[in-house]
């Protein structure tokens, strides 16, 4: 086995389809709003890949609103999962795109966790290679 093939990842990622997950970044210290827009394209229990309209600098406090899927098992308002993470990395495409990754430090509100995991498990979510 190569080092290129080993899977370090503690949770499994699961991919959703460009532009169908929505989320939304308040960085830590400064914003007391959720004002960055983006959209999640894979998603595990411990962390999320995402592209947003603002590059943000890894190592920096995030946290992020995700607007889960309807028909993921709940309904109304409490779909959105608040976690709050670090930035892991970010990249920049020439058109001013991002893509960054963050680790989950910590689910915000009670029962987000389980809310997540539930909605991973339905059909609406993919298992990442």
């Amino acid at each position: 086995m190569t080092a290129h093939s080993i899977n370090r990842r503690r949770f499994e990622r699961f991919t959703v389809q460009p532009e169908y997950t929505s989320a939304a970044v308040r960085i830590h210290p400064d914003d007391t709003q959720f004002g960055l827009e983006g959209h999640i394209s894979d998603i595990s229990e411990g962390g999320i890949c995402f592209d947003i309209d603002q590059p943000v600098q890894p190592g920096q406090t995030i946290s992020m609103k995700i607007d889960l899927p309807e028909h993921s098992g709940d309904i109304g308002p409490g779909r959105a999962v608040f976690v709050t993470g670090n930035v892991v990395w970010c990249e920049v495409d020439d058109a001013g795109a991002s893509q960054a990754a963050m680790v989950i430090t910590r689910f915000d509100r009670a029962g987000d966790k389980q809310r997540m995991i539930k909605a991973l498990m339905t059909p609406r979510f993919k298992r990442a290679a």
